[in-house]
């Protein structure tokens, strides 16, 4: 009499255990598929900076992807997009304003794979900053994972800080700990807020707090200009939401390994489009991060599976 019950009993572990998996799974290509929307933008964004005002860039890149969304909001109703969290929108609009500009200003200087290579810090300061503020468990794999990109992203960016751009290097590097502030705590506002939100008021708070910059150097852009913003638009809101979805669905240290997959899309679309020749060491430090990625990748499905 007891066989159905433990039957039952092992078909809901086996559910949840298939929740598990499928939740990892679905963080991990939600934060990969955001790490090539956005190093697309980045590719096309780097092309604009060259051409107009850095903090321009930035003001219009944000203000078109708000124009993008605005049919959502329309068809939605603006009810559907009010947050529960005014105040925590702005903030981390704020700081992530902060880090735009430090990232923006370095960007016109540095290879489009040097800067990708260093934002590779950011998911160090993001594992460290989710134990420290969110009380996430950290796991030894994750911080092994962690270790070994960041040892392939020096390998990739060491040669070159003693260069004629290495002010820039640190200026860009800089930015990683903001952004990482900036993460955190659009992961905190996943508890209240859904994805689509977070995303519609960062466009919002950015754009007010870029505004200012945006206007001391003002020129007016071509007619191309404008509908590359436009595809800005439409990249980086895409980028943002998988990226919030990814943030909502697993623990956000659980993700940020896979991120270092952007320097092998960096190096390809780099290469295509600004004739930027990837370095040895570049090639070698993307072999270690790639490693290190599909590495945690297994690790994280067979966790969620046991």
């Amino acid at each position: 009499m007891r066989r159905p019950h433990l039957a039952l009993r092992y078909a809901a572990l086996a559910h949840r255990r298939a929740g598990r998996l499928d939740a990892s799974a679905r963080a991990l290509l939600w934060a990969a598929v955001s790490g090539l929307l956005f190093v697309t933008l980045n590719t096309i964004m780097r092309g604009l900076s060259l051409a107009l005002d850095p903090f321009q860039t930035q003001f219009l890149r944000y203000s078109f992807g708000l124009f993008v969304m605005l049919p959502f909001i329309v068809r939605s109703g603006i009810g559907a997009y009010r947050p529960h969290n005014v105040k925590g929108q702005f903030l981390r609009g704020g700081v992530h304003t902060i880090g735009l500009a430090l990232w923006f200003i370095a960007m016109p200087h540095i290879t489009l794979a040097d800067t990708t290579a260093l934002g590779f810090t950011t998911p160090i300061f993001i594992m460290v900053g989710a134990v420290l503020v969110l009380r996430e468990r950290l796991h030894w794999e994750r911080w092994l994972a962690a270790l070994i990109g960041f040892a392939g992203v020096l390998m990739v960016v060491a040669p070159k800080l003693s260069g004629s751009g290495g002010v820039y290097m640190l200026v860009m590097l800089a930015s990683a700990p903001v952004f990482a502030a900036s993460f955190l705590m659009t992961k905190a506002l996943t508890k209240v807020d859904k994805a689509q939100v977070i995303v519609v008021w960062q466009a919002i708070s950015v754009t007010i707090c870029s505004l200012p910059l945006g206007l001391l150097h003002w020129r007016s852009p071509s007619a191309v200009q404008w509908g590359l913003f436009l595809l800005c638009g439409v990249l980086g809101s895409t980028g943002h939401y998988c990226l919030t979805r990814s943030f909502a669905t697993a623990d956000i240290s659980a993700t940020q390994s896979v991120k270092f997959l952007d320097l092998v899309w960096a190096a390809v679309l780099g290469w295509l489009v600004f004739s930027d020749q990837p370095s040895r060491s570049t090639l070698i430090g993307g072999v270690v991060i790639c490693a290190s990625t599909l590495w945690i990748a297994r690790r994280e499905s067979r966790r969620a599976a046991a």
